[in-house]
């Protein structure tokens, strides 16, 4: 790829034009080495335009709701005048690597909203529901004007941490019924929640949806708040009806301001900064070790040997190390 195409992609993606967007977030994506440079490049180019927004994890069980929600916090967004990116991270399938639940169709009024973005990514097998490319993909994002960005998780039990890292607002989407109030401490989401929400307060289940919140808010109280200046709220909504909705976004804009009053905006952005360099790394390391010929040609053997116990995980984890040492 020529300097002169990069040019190009960046002055398409500062202009917020969509194609060009979408030409970043797929370098970005790819998994191809060859692109590994030219997409470190693009992010260099980009990060000066970086940075401002609220970046804000969304994360549920599969029935809580997630798209219908976001697609009504994205829509009174955009009606407020902020420019709304979606990056909705599907299951992946296990055949393809492709994304397979289609985000765009369930967030109607988002998906034909001039002022918003919906990227659609396949989750890629990561826990937590996030791709190995979804610091990068937030860049490009940020640097085309979008304000606010909205990360979905897949939301099936899985570690929500990696989303928490890259993000500065975590909200943890809950239904009426689904279980215990302690359900969440269970799963370790309360430790790193900044507002719980009981979602489809609506018609008959608004009673249940109120008594589960204050179930949880009691259950919330018992835990010791990893920030102080900050006990993470419980309160209901309705992403079909919108009930709700307008004050969920005044308690995120309130987190963000005391953040910034206490001087942690800054730093929880650079130490975001220096995980995202170990998430490189590891990553790259790994596509190094999965891609050597040497290497894959060895892979096969020795995870037979492991499945038929005739050697140990260690052992064959030994031998792959020692051929990775051996790479020039």
């Amino acid at each position: 790829m020529e300097t002169s195409e990069l040019d190009l992609i960046v002055a398409g993606v500062l202009a917020g034009d969509r194609t060009w967007i979408g030409k970043a977030i797929t370098l970005v994506e790819s998994r191809n080495k060859d692109d590994f440079g030219h997409a470190g490049r693009l992010l260099e180019m980009l990060l000066p335009y970086s940075g401002s927004s609220s970046r804000i994890g969304v994360t549920g069980a599969p029935g809580v709701g997630k798209s219908t929600f976001i697609d009504e916090l994205g829509t009174q967004l955009t009606e407020r005048g902020h420019r709304v990116a979606v990056l909705a991270v599907d299951p992946s399938s296990s055949v393809s690597g492709g994304s397979i639940l289609g985000d765009k169709t369930r967030m109607d009024r988002l998906s034909s909203n001039k002022a918003a973005f919906i990227r659609p990514s396949p989750a890629s097998g990561l826990l937590g529901g996030v791709t190995q490319s979804s610091r990068e993909t937030i860049i490009v994002l940020e640097a085309a004007g979008f304000d606010v960005v909205l990360v979905e998780t897949v939301g099936v039990g899985q570690s929500e941490s990696l989303v928490a890292d890259m993000v500065d607002f975590f909200l943890v989407l809950l239904i009426a019924g689904a279980g215990d109030a302690l359900q969440g401490i269970k799963k370790g989401v309360l430790e790193i929640a900044d507002l719980l929400v009981v979602n489809k307060a609506d018609g008959d289940n608004e009673l249940r949806a109120r008594q589960a919140a204050r179930e949880y808010q009691s259950a919330i109280e018992l835990l010791t708040p990893t920030n102080p200046d900050w006990t993470p709220p419980v309160m209901t909504s309705s992403g079909l009806t919108g009930q709700g909705v307008e004050a969920i976004w005044e308690k995120i804009s309130d987190h963000r301001a005391l953040m910034i009053a206490a001087g942690d905006w800054e730093s929880r952005r650079s130490d975001q900064k220096v995980r995202w360099m170990w998430a490189l790394i590891e990553d790259r390391l790994i596509h190094r070790l999965r891609e050597d010929p040497k290497i894959a040609a060895t892979i096969g053997d020795l995870e037979k040997h492991v499945n038929d116990g005739s050697m140990t995980p260690f052992d064959a984890a030994d031998r792959v190390l020692s051929a990775f040492n051996e790479i020039e």
